[in-house]
Formats: C-alpha cells, sequence, structure tokens
C-alpha cells in the first residue's frame, strides 16, 4: 500500500472517533466513570458536613465566673454552708365549716387580706330559713311565759284574798286550799315556760352560727397564694369524693417566713442558736440577706443524716417568698481582720469540686479546660477562697458537669 493510502485509512479512522452518537446508542465507559466520580465527591462533602455538625454539638456549653483577688478580709467567715428553702409558719387552707355550693369567692392570688375579711359566701337559703323559725320559736315562748307570769299574779292576789276571809271564817279551809294550790301550779308552768324561752334562745344563736357559717373569713391576715373553689362548686370540710372541694383558698402570713435548711449531723457542732447567718436566694444571688439561727430542731433524720436548723430571716422584702431556694453560711462569731495570704482568690463556691486535698476547679482558656488541683481557704457568703492553683482573672466553670475533664473544648453560655 502506497504512502497516499495509508495516510487516507489514518484520517477516516480519526473522523470516526470525532462521529457523534446517536440517540439510543449506549453512553461510552469513560463517562460513566466521570459521574461516579462526582457522586463520591458529593457523599464526601456531605459526610463532612454532617461530621461536622456533630461535633459542633457535642460541645458542651459552661458558664464560667471570673476569680476576684481575696485582699483583706474584715468580715466574719463563714464555718460551714447549707442550702434549704423558704418555709411559712403561718400558713392555712381556709375551708368551710359546712358543706355548701358556693355562690361569690370574692379573693384572687397575690391578693393581701386582713383577719375578718370575707373569702367567700355559701348558699344560706336553708340556715336563713332554720333562723326565722327558730326566732319565730323564741317569740312564741316568751309570749307564754307573760301570759303565765299575768296569771300568776292573779292567782297570788286570789290566795291573799282566801286568806283573809279564812280568817274571817267566811269560807271554808277547802276554799283556801284550792287557792294555794291554784298559785302554786301557775308558779311551775312559769319556771317551766322560762325554761322554754331558755330552749328558744339557744336555739336561735344555734341558727345564727349556722348562718355565720355560711361566710368564709380570713383567720389571719396574709397574702393569698392559692385559689381553689370557684361560683358553683360544693365545698365540705372533709373529703367526700368526686367533685367536692375542701377548700377555698391558702392564705400565708408573709410576716412568718424564715429559712429551714439540712445540717449534716457531722457538722451541726458548728451551729448555735442566735448564730449570724448570711442567706442568699438562689433567685437573687448579688443579695446578701441578713439572718440568725432561730433554733436547731432536737430531731435527726436517720435515712440523710441530716438535722434541721430554723433560721430567723432579719429584713422583710417582698422578694422572700415560699418555697424558694435558698443558700445560708453560718458565720463565726469572731470576725476575721487578718489579710489573705497573697495570689489567693475568691470564686463561687459551685465552682469547687471535691474538699480537701481531692479540690480541683476547671479554667476557662481558650475555648478549652483545664483540669487545676487547688488549695481550699475560707467560705464567706457563698465565696470559696483558692490559696493556689488559680490566678486573679481567670474564668472557672460555674456547676462543672460530672463529664467534664482536662482538655476537652466547651463553649461560654455568657460573658460573665
Amino acid at each position: 500500500m502506497s504512502v497516499e493510502s495509508r495516510e487516507h485509512v489514518q484520517r477516516s479512522e480519526l473522523l470516526s472517533q470525532l462521529r457523534i452518537e446517536r440517540d439510543g446508542q449506549p453512553p461510552r465507559p469513560r463517562s460513566r466513570v466521570r459521574w461516579l466520580a462526582v457522586i463520591a465527591v458529593a457523599l464526601v462533602l456531605a459526610a463532612g458536613g454532617v461530621w461536622y455538625a456533630l461535633g459542633r454539638m457535642a460541645v458542651p456549653t459552661v458558664r464560667t465566673a471570673v476569680a476576684r483577688d481575696a485582699g483583706p478580709s474584715a468580715g466574719p467567715a463563714s464555718v460551714l454552708d447549707a442550702t434549704g428553702y423558704v418555709t411559712a409558719r403561718r400558713q392555712a387552707t381556709v375551708s368551710a365549716k359546712i358543706t355548701g355550693k358556693v355562690t361569690e369567692v370574692l379573693i384572687e392570688e397575690g391578693q393581701s387580706v386582713r383577719e375578718g375579711d370575707v373569702l367567700a359566701r355559701l348558699e344560706d337559703t336553708d340556715a336563713r330559713a332554720q333562723l326565722a323559725l327558730a326566732r319565730a320559736q323564741l317569740a312564741a315562748a316568751r309570749a307564754q311565759l307573760a301570759e303565765l307570769r299575768a296569771q300568776l299574779a292573779q292567782a297570788e292576789r286570789d290566795y291573799t284574798r282566801q286568806q283573809e276571809l279564812a280568817r274571817r271564817e267566811l269560807v271554808s279551809a277547802q276554799s283556801l286550799d284550792a287557792a294555794l294550790a291554784q298559785r302554786d301550779m301557775v308558779r311551775a308552768r312559769l319556771g317551766a315556760a322560762g325554761e322554754q324561752v331558755t330552749v328558744a334562745e339557744q336555739s336561735v344563736r344555734v341558727a345564727q352560727v349556722q348562718l355565720d357559717n355560711t361566710v368564709i373569713r380570713a383567720p389571719f391576715g396574709g397574702v393569698i397564694v392559692a385559689k381553689a373553689a370557684q361560683p358553683g362548686e360544693v365545698v365540705s370540710p372533709m373529703s367526700a369524693g368526686g367533685f367536692t372541694r375542701t377548700g377555698i383558698g391558702t392564705i400565708v402570713d408573709m410576716d412568718s417566713l424564715e429559712i429551714q435548711v439540712e445540717v449534716n449531723e457531722s457538722f451541726i457542732n458548728r451551729v448555735t442558736a442566735g448564730q449570724p447567718v448570711e442567706a442568699m436566694l438562689n433567685a437573687y444571688p448579688d443579695w446578701k440577706i441578713p439572718a440568725s439561727v432561730i433554733a436547731i430542731i432536737p430531731s435527726a433524720d436517720r435515712s440523710k443524716a441530716t438535722v434541721k436548723v430554723r433560721i430567723a430571716v432579719q429584713s422583710k422584702d417582698s422578694r422572700i417568698v415560699p418555697d424558694m431556694g435558698i443558700r445560708v453560711a453560718f458565720l463565726s462569731t469572731q470576725p476575721a481582720t487578718a489579710a489573705a495570704p497573697a495570689g489567693s482568690v475568691l470564686v463561687p463556691a459551685e465552682t469547687v469540686r471535691g474538699e480537701g486535698a481531692a479540690a480541683v476547679v476547671f479554667v476557662y482558656a481558650d475555648g478549652k479546660i483545664e483540669r487545676r488541683p487547688v488549695t481550699l481557704g475560707r467560705i464567706t457568703g457563698g465565696q470559696r477562697e483558692i490559696l493556689t492553683g488559680v490566678r486573679p482573672g481567670e474564668r472557672v466553670v460555674l456547676s462543672p458537669p460530672p463529664s467534664l475533664d482536662h482538655g476537652a473544648r466547651v463553649r461560654l453560655a455568657d460573658k460573665s
């Protein structure tokens, strides 16, 4: 074959490779590989995005506080910390003394009431009818009493007249005896009528009490914290099942609020009656409330190994309400005037995990956590002194979760 023939054949083969494929012809293997590569890359990118999102979700969020320089201590130091609740010594769920249907409720939650104020009224139709009947019976008994008094006066005169005639021997002894018997009989009837009047008066008093029982009044002054009944409901002093209510509302005497805490029996020797206390509500952690120990209840809880302590709040404030959580620091009676060691800091007590040689805190720095052993100092009003291990200005984690450990990555929930 000549050279020109071979060149013609090669051109024909090249043109056949450049020919466009018609519809219905299968794709070349090279195009299929290209599409599979694109799908694989997309799957890898999607998996990476999911992994990144899960990694961010797994990072825990923590709250921190700044360690402050302890400086000199001029106030009394805390000898013991405890937690408890605000309680009311005078609290009552007011109920009716009788069973009846409520016709009117005059209270709402948060309303202040004074002793004797009307809280609610019950249906009183039957009680009023009973009172009217008792008053009518009393009026009848009094009328009968008046009639017998008139009869007795007449019998007295008849008997006197018969005595005068008997002295003159103008009447027989039988007539004199009859007049005497008549007088004594009227006297006896008059005494019985007097007793009937007394019974009728007592019946009126009972009916009046029953009517008064349909009006429910406040036993003492305070604040309504719960409204338990509505008009149309039936209330009863005892639970009768069904839809019967046993109370109208709950009153709390806000002047009787105090604090109750449970102290581990191993440390109860640090608490004495009259000891000064500094209290902090969980809702207002920066508010220091002066208080003092009322009494140590002479009974221990065997299951928890604790003893209850009653604490009086020395400043009354509307922010203090029953059942609020509160932390207290029992203060030493001897004020600490010595300067704190150089380099010591104060941190919130809840930042410290463990006690003694096992005490540690978790310091936040550059998105990671450092677990540091610390040397503990005094406790002052919910603040714990750290003698070594933390420097002023460093951030420490508040209430570190049990899973938190050295080197863990975290996110801040605040910038306090």
